[in-house]
């Protein structure tokens, strides 16, 4: 009976064996399943309360128009729903995407990372509405490349957005008037949206809609044409 007893006791260790390895091969399929390498990190959402301030808030109007306010409470109760917001802090998720924020709910309020087409596209349904089509960006102006290429400090700064139609009309006046300019887009240069927030506090004034122009050294929000005539003379 030793004979057999022998055997049977390999017999069991190889079947142990077996079975840990198969134990040990299982986990590690395991492993390697639940392990996700993302294609791309999404950016860290900013946090918007009540008492949140430095954000850029742009809420849309019921004729398809935006406006920039840098505090929550300056967003009316009906353009609460969908709200994009831009910390000048921090770099912006791209082109193509941004925060929008539903200042409806409870704070700290729900913040989501979204294509910026479903934003925009709640501006070009209103405007549908109101019987007006949102303008697509323009490309550059050659005022503007012309005071890029100079070097020089240009007489008039536009502080704005792609989406800012008034921002077009600004650029569009200056350059009518042989004015060199350039553009910063505060949504997409962190740099030039602190600058522009820095010069507004300087100036004694606050954000509420865009552009905001330096007509050298005189701060202008929104764009008035006689105004900026104004600024140009004067100094």
């Amino acid at each position: 009976m030793t004979a057999p007893s022998a055997a049977f006791s390999r017999f069991v260790r190889l079947l142990r064996f077996v079975a840990l390895l198969l134990v040990s091969l299982l986990a590690a399929a395991i492993a390697l399943g639940c392990r996700k390498v993302p294609a791309e990190l999404a950016p860290e959402p900013p946090v918007v309360t009540e008492a949140s301030t430095g954000l850029l808030l742009t809420w849309i109007d019921d004729k398809g128009e935006f406006h920039v306010e840098d505090t929550v409470a300056s967003v009316p109760d009906g353009a609460r729903d969908m709200v994009r917001v831009v910390d000048p802090n921090k770099e912006p998720p791209g082109a193509d995407r941004t925060f929008v924020v539903d200042l409806r709910a409870q704070p700290p309020y729900p913040v989501r990372l979204v294509a910026r087409s479903e934003f925009e596209d709640v501006a070009v349904a209103r405007r549908k509405q109101h019987g007006s089509v949102l303008a697509a960006a323009p490309p550059a102006s050659a005022a503007a490349s012309g005071a890029a290429a100079e070097g020089d400090r240009p007489p008039v700064i536009i502080y704005g957005a792609s989406w800012c139609g008034p921002c077009h009309q600004a650029a569009a006046h200056l350059k009518q008037r042989g004015v060199r300019f350039v553009e910063h887009d505060i949504e997409q240069d962190s740099a030039a949206a602190r600058e522009m927030q820095a010069k507004l506090v300087k100036a004694g004034r606050r954000g509420g809609s865009i552009p905001v122009l330096d007509v050298r050294g005189t701060i202008l929000v929104g764009f008035d044409a006689a105004a900026v005539d104004r600024a140009l003379q004067s100094r």
